[in-house]
């Protein structure tokens, strides 16, 4: 069932959505090569925490088969796409990638949302995949206009990243926000346009494109939880919250883009 926020449950979903963006834009000034994917994890709960929300992933389990996850953020590093778990013994190199994605409960209300960063100097090859991922997310979120369908958004992803000889990850997906992390719709990456469901004025969507620079088959790690391409190349991810309004989406984690 997707539900429909009143302008007063938008006011509430923007102070989670700050929270949410302030952390991303603190990882952009702390990711650094000899940084532990760990410290970075507690630099973000510490945040959260002294904004009176909580960690919105720390212990989430979709499945009761699933372990929980044991961090607040998502750290993941060169090939894994998306469910890295944070660890002090995870140290962060000069040209590496890393991915990530946080989540935020203020006042009963999520934000969610995620970057990929360089850490110091990286290659020409991965500055670019960064780039294409970030801007299929800012296509995606043009045109998530009410009257536009789900399509249009996963339109906007794949025609402009498939041709420049991306893959897309097709198993996981964008999804509603509001008073839980998950709600419906989702979100696919990629569609026709013209097809799904309508977008309405008052719906809350997290858009996140999750790009890959190789083949678009991905594999689960041992713990569970992380995701990686199948063929070891690199992935990005980038994410905002957003409402769609009458006028046009409005973004509810404005992190800031470095470009």
């Amino acid at each position: 069932m997707i539900k429909i926020k009143s302008s007063e449950d938008i006011k509430l979903m923007m102070i989670a959505g700050r929270v949410t963006a302030e952390v991303l834009d603190i990882m952009r000034e702390v990711v650094k090569p000899g940084i532990s994917t760990g410290e970075l994890d507690r630099i973000a709960e510490e945040h959260i925490r002294k904004n009176n929300g909580t960690p919105a992933f720390k212990n989430y389990r979709p499945m009761l088969s699933m372990t929980p996850f044991p961090g607040t953020i998502c750290a993941s590093v060169n090939d894994e796409i998306i469910h890295g778990i944070p660890d002090f013994n995870r140290i962060l190199e000069e040209g590496d990638i890393i991915s990530v994605d946080v989540g935020a409960c203020v006042n009963g209300w999520f934000g969610d949302a995620a970057c990929t960063y360089p850490v110091g100097s990286i290659s020409d090859e991965r500055k670019k995949l960064l780039e294409v991922t970030e801007d299929s997310l800012n296509k995606a979120i043009a045109s998530a206009l009410k009257g536009n369908t789900l399509g249009d958004i996963g339109n906007a992803v794949e025609s402009y990243v498939k041709p420049l000889g991306y893959g897309i990850v097709r198993d996981y997906t964008g999804h509603g926000i509001g008073k839980k992390m998950h709600e419906a719709p989702q979100i696919p990456n990629y569609g026709k346009a013209g097809q799904g469901m309508t977008l309405k004025a008052g719906m809350t969507i997290a858009i996140e494109p999750m790009i890959m620079s190789g083949r678009e088959d991905v594999k689960v790690g041992s713990n569970g939880w992380t995701v990686s391409t199948k063929d070891g190349s690199d992935a990005a991810h980038f994410e905002r919250s957003i409402v769609i309004l009458d006028d046009g989406p409005e973004i509810l984690t404005k992190w800031q883009s470095s470009r």
